[in-house]
């Protein structure tokens, strides 16, 4: 990916007493466009350099950037890039997930440097705070006291109105239930005094591929993550837009149609938990889907009908998105292996060749790139997005 396929990010301001958002501007190009001189990145945001110069200067004294190889080749005295430093902020992602939960340690480059990973039948709020617990103590043991004073803080991603998600019956059931009393930031404090950040988990994947991923190539887009339960993400202004409540982007609760007519949710007929029941009906392990390295090769006789389903089904959702805001691309990633995530967008492509595209921008249907381990990775990326990036949203949050 070149330069010219960056979308850009609107200009400075060089009046005193705002310098914690230009901060967050040139550290937001310096992670979008990577390497840069302060010459370039002055006339990209049009600061002075001056300013932009003092900005860098405190930045880097701050370990947050540090210096790339200079720029030799042409006339006059050698550019010096800036770039992150990839070690400069760090942060813990958590993600619950309805099957496992997975503990990430990150930096802000997005590289996981530690993992912890754990399978369960069912996630209850004792057993994840106790995982949560143990991890971040883990994590500790393995930094320097300079690295953490380094995190940023604790991102949790967990499906939105998690107690609800469930099969169980009687007392099972009412323990289950009792995540919706969770607080969050409550249940971390009693172990961390690190910051809490708590975010959807379809829209932390969208975080993960927005920041690290393809997201540097498209202004605004309609992200689709496919799992146990499929979620999604939504990116205004080169931004995840979370919304007022922090639900935007709940992409498994839109309604399709089906096959005898009724309406259905997307999550209904377009997840992974559909062709964990079709492995169930045949008598094979579903757990198999889910080994890693992920392997579905052997299992392609039950994968090829599920992949036709939902890939017809993103298709009729990507247009009814695209029917609210003209997105120019709709971005699919899951919780699958690469190849299955090539073929779903092949058929998504092919699908929406014979859709009513009447009255709509019809938008590019393009391939994620974080893979399984994007809940986890954003979720860490909410304290470091939170505190060192720029939100171009925030002026359509309400206060």
């Amino acid at each position: 990916m070149d330069g010219s396929e960056i979308k850009g990010l609107s200009g400075g301001v060089n009046q005193a007493g705002v310098r914690d958002y230009n901060e967050r501007l040139l550290l937001s190009v310096l992670q979008r466009r990577g390497a840069m001189a302060g010459s370039d990145i002055a006339r990209l945001v049009n600061l002075s350099p001056q300013t932009v110069s003092i900005i860098l200067r405190r930045l880097e004294k701050d370990g947050i950037i540090m210096r790339g190889d200079p720029s030799r080749g042409k006339v006059g005295k050698p550019s010096i890039p800036m770039r992150l430093n990839p070690d400069g902020v760090l942060a813990i992602g958590f993600k619950i997930g309805r099957r496992s939960a997975d503990l990430v340690l990150t930096g802000f480059d997005g590289a996981v440097r530690q993992q912890i990973q754990e399978h369960y039948d069912y996630p209850f709020p004792e057993a994840i705070f106790g995982l949560l617990q143990r991890g971040v103590a883990q994590f500790l043991e393995h930094l320097t006291v300079e690295e953490q004073g380094r995190l940023s803080g604790i991102g949790i991603a967990a499906p939105f109105e998690l107690w609800k998600w469930h099969d169980l019956t009687g007392d099972m059931a009412e323990k289950f239930r009792s995540w919706k009393d969770v607080d969050f930031a409550a249940e971390v404090a009693k172990f961390s005094p690190l910051p809490v950040f708590v975010l959807n988990d379809g829209t932390a994947a969208c975080h993960a591929e927005h920041l690290y991923g393809r997201g540097k190539e498209f202004r605004d887009y309609a992200f689709f993550f496919v799992s146990s339960f499929i979620g999604g993400g939504v990116v205004l202004n080169n931004t995840v837009f979370a919304g007022n409540q922090g639900n935007a982007g709940a992409l498994g609760s839109m309604r399709t149609t089906g096959p005898l007519g009724e309406s259905q949710h997307l999550i209904d007929v377009a997840s992974i938990h559909l062709l964990e029941g079709r492995l169930s009906e045949a008598g094979v392990d579903p757990r198999l889907l889910w080994q890693q390295p992920q392997d579905w090769t052997m299992l392609s006789r039950y994968v090829d009908p599920w992949l036709a389903q939902t890939a017809q089904e993103l298709a009729k959702a990507s247009l009814s998105i695209c029917s609210v805001i003209d997105f120019e691309a709709i971005v699919i990633d899951g919780a699958f292996p690469p190849e299955v995530r090539t073929d779903l967008v092949g058929r998504v492509r092919r699908y929406l060749v014979n859709q009513d595209t009447r009255g709509l921008i019809e938008p590019r249907i393009e391939t994620g790139s974080i893979g399984s381990a994007a809940r986890g990775i954003g979720a860490a990326s909410a304290p470091i997005t939170s505190q060192f990036l720029l939100n171009a949203n925030a002026g359509l949050t309400a206060y």
